[in-house]
C-alpha cells in the first residue's frame, strides 16, 4: 500500500515540471515554415500563448528555406543586409531544417526565412514571450509591443488551436487520484 501510495504521489509532482515548458511546431504541422504551406504566421503566433522555456520548433526542407532570428526592425524590412546600426540585424540563423529554438527571455523574439523574397511572402513570426507560466502573451512587465502585422500577402488565417499547457498535468493527477480511490475501496 504504502509503494503505491508513493507512485501515485509522485505521479501527482512529475507534470509539474513538464507543464512548465511547452513545444510549439510553428505551423501546427510538419514542414509548416514553407511559403507554400498557407500558414498565416501572424495568425499562428496569436493563436498561443509563449512563456518563457518554451521551444519553438521550425520545421522544413533545409535546401530550400532557413530560419534567421533578427530585431524588430529586419523582421519588419525583411532586409538582413540592412543597416540597423548593431550589425546586421541578424541574432542567430538556423538551417537544420529541424530547428529547436528555446525561447529563454520573456521578450519579443522575431523570425525570418532569408531566401530572397520569402520574408516578403509573410515567411516571418513574431512571438512575445511573458514570463509567466500559463497565459502568456502579455504579463512581460515591459511595455506593449506590436508584433505580428499581417503578412503582406494577404493569405488567410490559419486553423490552430491553442495548445493547453496543463493537458499531462491533468491527465497525471486524474491517473493518480484513481490509484487512490481504488487504494481507498481495497480495504
Amino acid at each position: 500500500m504504502q509503494q503505491l501510495l508513493a507512485f501515485a504521489s509522485l505521479l501527482l509532482l512529475w507534470p509539474a515540471r513538464r507543464a512548465s515548458a511547452a513545444e510549439y511546431v510553428v505551423g501546427d504541422v510538419g514542414y509548416g515554415w514553407d511559403s507554400g504551406s498557407g500558414v498565416n504566421y501572424a495568425a499562428w503566433a496569436r493563436a498561443h500563448a509563449f512563456a518563457v522555456g518554451d521551444v519553438l520548433v521550425f520545421q522544413y526542407v533545409s535546401t530550400q528555406h532557413n530560419v534567421y532570428e533578427v530585431t524588430e526592425e529586419v523582421y519588419r524590412s525583411c532586409d538582413t543586409a540592412g543597416g540597423d546600426g548593431d550589425g546586421d540585424g541578424v541574432r542567430a540563423k538556423y538551417t537544420s531544417g529541424y530547428d529547436r529554438v528555446v525561447l529563454a527571455e520573456a521578450r519579443g523574439y522575431w523570425f525570418i526565412c532569408d531566401v530572397p523574397g520569402h520574408c516578403q511572402g509573410g515567411m516571418r513570426v513574431a512571438v512575445n514571450v511573458s514570463a509567466g507560466a500559463a497565459g502568456g502573451g502579455g504579463g512581460s512587465g515591459g511595455p506593449p509591443m506590436t508584433v505580428n502585422p499581417p503578412p503582406p500577402d494577404g493569405s488567410a488565417a490559419s486553423t490552430t488551436t491553442a495548445k493547453g499547457r496543463l493537458g499531462w498535468a491533468w491527465a497525471a493527477a486524474c491517473l493518480a487520484l484513481g490509484v487512490l480511490a481504488l487504494m481507498n475501496t481495497s480495504y
